[in-house]
């Protein structure tokens, strides 16, 4: 088994190779395989704590989906990529799909060929022996720190966005057409105890459109949460085909003149819909509201550069020099009268 760096991030999808890998035969050759007990375990117990499962595998997409449905397996797979071409072209493939970095994804095969091809050409996804699937579950890399209720419907959240992806490849026109209509609604509210959870899982796997980088743990959260100087705030995002659950979070100081976004992320899975800038308008406002100043703090990473971009052209303008954190203040000037945008922002939970 071929493990990963011990810093690595913790595995969000599980990619399987399903020829003598998932089940016990090879479909293309005739065969009815059944899979393996094993692996229908380990299917059942990483889907739990929001590990997502993905295929690439070797074969006829339409046998083999046909298996995959008439098995009851097509419902754990949240991507299928079947043909004859580089099983390291179908993680890609998966990876872009989803919207997760490749450092976050595992590839599981019982052909050491396969996994060598795979390490070859993309070595920061860890890849594992069939023979080793019924262990995978008790390994590190796939035990996240937190396990939600919405840890739990992560599947069902990513099945749901495969049918939005349908749905605008069938689109009549263009993708500002399509966003109208999705009929997007945002909800940004303080965080209550129960989101705190989730709050802070949010810090742990959203790298790209992350301001600062920063973690936090439940604790911290219901610490400035419970400050008069603090505000916590998530916001939940619903369309017409679903929920797609807390996809962001903006934690803010509060100063006599100022409001200071310390940290503001938002999921990887909304990154297409401008969920960000939306949100960004939305503390803005408020923030103006108060009589405060909009200031954001901005800590380069590896991954965030997007985040950047979102600040910037949301409004916000360096001052000062290019210390660290690099601080941004809202330029008045720039606010634009509210319009009805591709997304509708509710305050509070109504």
């Amino acid at each position: 088994m071929t493990g990963g760096p011990r810093d690595a991030p913790v595995v969000k999808c599980l990619v399987w190779d399903l020829d003598d890998t998932l089940w016990d035969g090879v479909v293309l050759e005739g065969d009815d395989p059944v899979p393996f007990p094993a692996a229908l375990k380990t299917l059942r117990a990483l889907d739990e704590r929001g590990i997502l499962h993905a295929a690439a595998s070797r074969g006829e997409f339409a046998i083999t989906s046909r298996h995959l449905d008439e098995r009851g397996l097509e419902e754990w797979f949240c991507d299928v990529q079947v043909g004859w071409g580089s099983k390291s072209a179908a993680v890609r493939r998966i990876a872009e799909g989803l919207n997760i970095g490749l450092d976050t994804l595992a590839f599981i095969d019982n052909d050491p060929v396969e996994r060598a091809e795979v390490e070859s050409v993309l070595p920061m996804v860890r890849c594992y022996a069939a023979d080793q699937v019924g262990g995978i579950p008790d390994l590190p890399e796939f035990q996240p720190e937190f396990v939600t209720e919405e840890a739990g419907r992560r599947r069902h959240l990513y099945r749901t966005e495969r049918r939005r992806q349908v749905a605008e490849e069938e689109f009549d026109g263009d993708r500002h057409g399509f966003l109208a209509s999705l009929g997007l609604v945002m909800t940004v509210r303080t965080a209550t105890d129960e989101d705190l959870t989730r709050a802070s899982e949010l810090t742990v796997r959203t790298h790209q459109l992350n301001s600062t980088g920063l973690t936090y743990d439940a604790d911290e959260l219901r610490r400035l949460r419970s400050s008069p100087d603090h505000l916590v705030q998530v916001a939940a995002l619903r369309d017409r085909f679903g929920d797609y659950g807390i996809i962001g979070l903006a934690v803010t100081e509060l100063t006599a003149n100022d409001s200071v976004l310390r940290l503001m992320l938002m999921s990887c899975r909304v990154a297409s819909r401008g969920a960000g800038t939306v949100l960004l308008d939305h503390l803005v406002r408020e923030a103006l509201a108060d009589g405060r100043r909009p200031i954001a703090h901005f800590v380069p990473t590896e991954a965030n550069r997007n985040m950047l971009v979102t600040l910037r052209f949301a409004g916000y303008l360096p001052v000062g020099g290019e210390e660290d954190p690099l601080v941004l203040a809202f330029d008045p000037e720039r606010l634009q009268p509210p319009k009805q945008g591709h997304v509708r922002v509710i305050s509070g939970t109504d």
